[in-house]
């Protein structure tokens, strides 16, 4: 295994650095660490941030000295127990017709498939989610079939609606609220992925694994009322 980078961000953050590349390994030894130093509660770490290689560690330097808090990482490091399997497993609905999913023909077109072929396999992958970052409740995603290996725009696109699900340079994605951007819209989710008033307000934690279900229009419509009602309509099922 590659040896902890440690990197400041200003004089009151730690950086964990695992390594450089976007691996569901790399990924699961961020998440351990994370969980980890919670259980540690080691005074004077106010907050740590699970990125796709890294790890953010927040801390307050007059209660605890940077080197101190680096040999406690070190030691929680070697100690973390990596857990392979996602901690749970959701499947959120998702209508790929129009008008939700605004790029599907083109992006198609692209990768010189049909549509109907990219969403197949986009139905079938199985989803890690990464980390959230960019924007509140936004997902990053990995484990997008090399099939749907599409670049993103070469200039952004008019904002999405909010929960749109997105493909691009090799990942996935599902964003919470309306924006411009260069990801490829291919479907659209009746779930919401952040919302605050509900208890989590994340509902998928960062290690899980997700899945995508196909409805129709009408159908979508149906569970959006739902959920604007404040229903969950997402499900999670037993890890395989």
């Amino acid at each position: 295994m590659v040896p902890l980078r440690f990197l400041d961000g200003g004089e009151a953050m730690l950086v964990v650095e695992f390594g450089d590349t976007i691996d569901a390994g790399l990924n699961e030894r961020v998440q351990a660490l994370d969980v980890a130093l919670q259980a540690a509660a080691v005074p004077g770490v106010i907050e740590s941030v699970p990125t796709f290689r890294s790890l953010a560690v927040h801390y307050e330097p007059l209660e605890i000295p940077r080197d101190t808090l680096v040999a406690r990482i070190l030691d929680l490091e070697t100690r973390a127990e990596v857990t392979p399997r996602p901690l749970r497993t959701w499947v959120l609905p998702a209508c790929y017709e129009a008008p939700h999913a605004e790029d599907l023909a083109e992006a198609a077109d692209r990768l010189a498939l049909t549509p109907a072929r990219l969403v197949a396999l986009h139905v079938a992958a199985r989803f890690r989610v990464h980390m959230y970052g960019f924007a509140p409740g936004f997902a990053y995603l990995g484990g997008l079939p090399d099939e749907l290996g599409l670049p993103r725009r070469d200039r952004p696109r008019a904002p999405h609606p909010a929960n749109a699900i997105m493909i691009a340079g090799g990942m996935a994605a599902v964003a919470s609220v309306p924006m411009p951007t260069g990801w490829w819209v291919i479907g659209r989710s009746a779930e919401r992925m952040f919302a605050l008033g509900r208890e989590p307000a994340f509902l998928v934690a960062a290690g899980d694994t997700l899945r995508f279900e196909a409805v129709d229009a009408a159908t979508f419509a149906a569970l959006e009322a739902r959920v604007a009602a404040g229903e969950v309509v997402a499900r999670s099922e037993a890890t395989p």
